[in-house]
């Protein structure tokens, strides 16, 4: 049972810190793309670089409904649902464009999800088949 407790934070982790990693890149992509073509009329992004977006939010829903279902803590289950409601909020307004929010604001969920997960499988784990904030 550990095992499986600790892998959905470890893909929650790993996913956060892509999405991060994601998030980082697609501004250099965009300096790079633009300045090795002749014309700038094609600066958007691909198409499959935007729904990596999508791709993160559903791996980090998976992720977080796993982990709050087997952590003992109980404070990390509105924590990490929170993180994951504040980069859906910010993903679908850059998308389109509802609210004036820094693109920068994307860090502050995807880098407490990242802490959230490595601190949750690192010492919230239930210790026995039956879980303290979820009884079996």
């Amino acid at each position: 049972m550990t095992f499986t407790n600790q892998k959905a934070d470890h893909i929650g982790a790993i996913a956060s810190s892509l999405c991060l990693i994601h998030c980082v890149a697609t501004p250099f992509i965009f300096i790079a793309q633009s300045s090795v073509l002749a014309c700038c009329s094609t600066t958007t992004a691909p198409s499959w670089w935007k729904f990596i977006d999508y791709f993160f939010l559903v791996i980090s829903f998976l992720a977080i409904y796993r982990s709050t279902e087997t952590t003992a803590n109980n404070w990390m289950k509105p924590s990490l649902w929170f993180s994951w409601l504040l980069l859906f909020v910010v993903i679908i307004n850059e998308k389109i464009a509802l609210l004036s929010i820094p693109e920068s604001a994307i860090y502050i969920p995807a880098i407490a999800l990242i802490i959230l997960h490595t601190y949750n499988r690192k010492y919230c784990q239930c210790k026995t088949d039956k879980c303290c904030s979820h009884e079996k």
